[in-house]
């Protein structure tokens, strides 16, 4: 039994299927077809049970793949302990959000790419909450408030926000100054959430409406220059409309929360060095850390 087919059986069970695990490993079908069968026929038994849909976990399968993943943790700990310091291998898959990402936090990824050569990094440019068990990621980088889940994160930074809309708005609607003032404005969102609002050291949660929603925060600033409403977005992507006044502040007695940035991962016993000399390389561009925990804010 080699560990390239526990690693092998492991990306086919949590991706549903050998094509999908073959585009994760960058390998062919044919390749993960053959591991899969030596090791089911080192096991003496059928672990998947392919369908035209894809492949599922026998009752067997199921019990094996968190012994299977467990042991390619330990495996990889266990190499970590031997390399010589600061030597990384192998891959890191990172989702990394389309609106900071490149502007942001590519440099970063870049540096952590340079100084270890021997490491592949791939990353993910998207606004969406991404599945990092599901979609096979070892770790995201996300910006905003963590919603609830069993992931486990690492604040690397802060990063401020503020309510703006644009002159042509405030001119024909106003300007909110409360939050019951902005229940009745129009508001460019990424969907039906809630808005957190600073009431001194209380934050009141209120419900805007609006008719403009992108899941893109680049989205979201342009539709607010458009004048089509109040925007909560993140200070970094406002910059320069603020300073050419195409965007002004509005309710600043009632800010947003301050935001973080966060290094999210699957939760286990002990995180790989990659995401550790990742997290700490962020940490040293961003500001200050915050202590291991689980996702909720």
């Amino acid at each position: 039994m080699e560990i390239e087919e526990l690693r092998t059986f492991v990306e086919v069970a949590d991706a549903g299927g050998i094509t999908q695990a073959a585009l994760r490993l960058g390998v062919s079908k044919s390749i993960v077809s053959r591991r899969l069968a030596r090791l089911e026929e080192d096991l003496g038994i059928q672990l998947l049970a392919r369908t035209t849909r894809g492949a599922g976990l026998t009752e067997a399968g199921l019990t094996f793949r968190d012994h299977a993943a467990k042991a390619c943790a330990e495996i990889d700990i266990a190499k970590e302990t031997i390399l010589p310091a600061g030597e990384l291998r192998g891959r890191l898959r990172i989702a990394a959000p389309l609106s900071f990402g490149p502007t942001h936090f590519t440099s970063v990824l870049a540096d952590l790419a340079k100084r270890n050569p021997e490491l592949h990094v791939q990353i993910s440019y998207t606004d969406r909450f991404v599945d990092l068990i599901a979609e096979g990621f070892d770790c995201a980088i996300r910006v905003g408030r963590l919603p609830d889940s069993n992931l486990l994160s690492r604040r690397v930074g802060p990063m401020c926000a503020k309510w703006v809309a644009s002159p042509e708005y405030i001119e024909k609607y106003g300007a909110p100054e409360t939050p019951d003032e902005l229940i009745t404005h129009q508001a460019v969102m990424q969907g039906n959430e809630s808005w957190p609002v600073m009431d001194g050291d209380r934050v009141v949660m209120i419900k805007p409406q609006g008719r403009f929603k992108a899941d893109n925060g680049v989205a979201l600033v342009a539709a607010a220059v458009a004048g089509m409403g109040i925007a909560g977005v993140p200070e970094d992507l406002i910059t320069s409309h603020l300073a050419s006044g195409a965007l002004v502040p509005v309710m600043t007695r009632y800010p947003p929360p301050e935001l973080g940035i966060y290094v999210i991962r699957p939760p286990g016993h002990y995180p790989a060095r990659k995401i550790r000399v990742l997290t700490e390389m962020l940490i040293e561009c961003f500001g200050r850390a915050g202590d291991l925990t689980d996702s909720s804010p």
